[in-house]
C-alpha cells in the first residue's frame, strides 16, 4: 500500500523502515527534516521517500501513521496548517501509534469521519526493543471495517494487533499498561532494595523467583540491568511521567481510584529532579538506594 509515516523517533523510526521492508511504498515526515534523510539514506532502496510537510506526505497514501510525542503534537501533524487532513483523499485510514488522550483519539476520528476518512488509536507496547525487531503490541480503537483494512499494514510491525472498542478504546488499553507497569516497577525496585540490604545475592533470588508467581517481563528484563545500574533502555522517565499524566487525567474524569499510580507517579518526580528524566522507566531503584 501507500503508506505515509509522521515521526521518526526511537519508535516510528524502525516502524516506518519495517514498512518499507515489507514491500510499501513509504513517504516519511519528521520534524527535523535530516533525521528524515537518513532514514531515506537508510531505506531509499526499498523507495522510502521524504516529504516537507505532513500534508504533502498523505497525498495519494492509503494509510497514514503518525508516532509523535503528545496530544498537541498529533493535532499540528493532523489538523494543523499543514497536516495530514489538509490533502488526505476520502477514504483514507489515520493509524495514530502516541500515546495520547481518548479524548484528541475521539476528537481526530470524528474530525476524520467527517472528511469521509477513517481514524483508529493504536497506541503500542513493547518499547524501542520491540519496535527495532518488528514485535511491538498494538491496542486499537475505531470502526471495525478500517481496522481490517490497517492490521495487514500494521502487522510490519507487531506480533500483536488487537481491535479493543470504539474510538478511544486503544488509548484506554495503553493507560491500563502503564498503571501495570510502572506499579510493577515500583515493586520490583522496593524487593530488589529490600535484597540488597538484606544481603542477598538478589542475581540469584531473581532467578529463583523469576520461575514462580512473581515472575514479569518486567523481572526477566529489567531485574538484571537494575542489578547492574543501567537504565538506558529507551523508555524514558519524562515519557512515563507523561503517560501516567494521562492515566491520572482520565480517572479524575471516570471516577476509577489510583493511589499506587498516583505515588508512583510521584516517585517519577523525584527521579526528575535527581536529574534522571532521560533514564529508563526502571530507574525507580535509583530513589530506593539514597537510602
Amino acid at each position: 500500500m501507500r503508506v505515509a509515516f509522521l515521526g521518526l523517533g526511537v519508535m516510528g523510526y524502525p516502524m516506518a523502515g519495517h514498512l518499507a521492508a515489507k514491500g510499501h511504498d513509504v513517504t516519511v515526515y519528521n520534524r527535523t527534516a535530516a533525521k528524515a534523510e537518513r532514514w531515506v539514506q537508510a531505506f531509499g532502496k526499498h523507495g522510502g521517500k521524504q516529504a516537507a510537510t505532513p500534508a504533502l506526505a498523505a497525498v495519494d497514501c492509503d494509510i497514514v501513521c503518525a508516532c509523535v510525542g503528545n496530544d498537541d503534537d498529533l493535532r499540528a501533524v493532523m489538523t494543523g496548517p499543514d497536516g495530514a487532513f489538509q490533502h488526505a483523499a476520502p477514504g483514507t485510514i489515520f493509524v495514530d501509534h502516541t500515546t495520547a488522550s481518548a479524548s484528541v483519539a475521539r476528537e481526530l476520528h470524528e474530525a476524520a469521519r467527517e472528511r469521509g476518512c477513517h481514524f483508529i488509536d493504536a497506541p503500542v507496547s513493547g518499547g524501542q526493543a520491540g519496535a527495532e525487531q518488528g514485535i511491538l503490541t498494538i491496542m486499537c480503537g475505531g470502526d471495525p471495517e478500517a481496522f481490517q483494512r490497517a492490521e495487514p499494514v500494521i502487522a510490519a510491525y507487531a506480533r500483536a494487533v488487537t481491535r479493543i472498542g470504539e474510538s478511544g478504546a486503544g488509548q484506554l488499553a495503553k493507560m491500563v499498561n502503564q498503571i501495570s507497569v510502572a506499579g510493577l516497577l515500583q515493586a520490583l525496585s522496593e524487593a530488589i532494595a529490600f535484597g540488597e540490604h538484606a544481603g542477598l545475592d538478589m542475581r540469584v533470588v531473581l532467578d529463583v523467583i523469576s520461575k514462580g508467581a512473581a515472575s514479569s517481563w518486567q523481572m526477566e528484563n529489567r531485574g538484571p540491568t537494575m542489578l547492574q545500574s543501567k537504565f538506558d533502555f529507551g523508555f524514558a522517565v519524562d515519557w512515563m511521567r507523561k503517560d501516567l499524566g494521562l492515566c491520572l487525567d482520565e480517572a479524575r474524569r471516570n471516577g476509577a481510584t489510583l493511589p499506587v499510580t498516583s505515588l508512583v507517579d510521584q516517585f517519577y518526580a523525584d527521579l526528575q529532579q535527581m536529574g534522571s528524566s532521560r533514564d529508563d522507566t526502571s530507574s525507580l531503584i535509583k530513589r530506593l538506594r539514597r537510602s
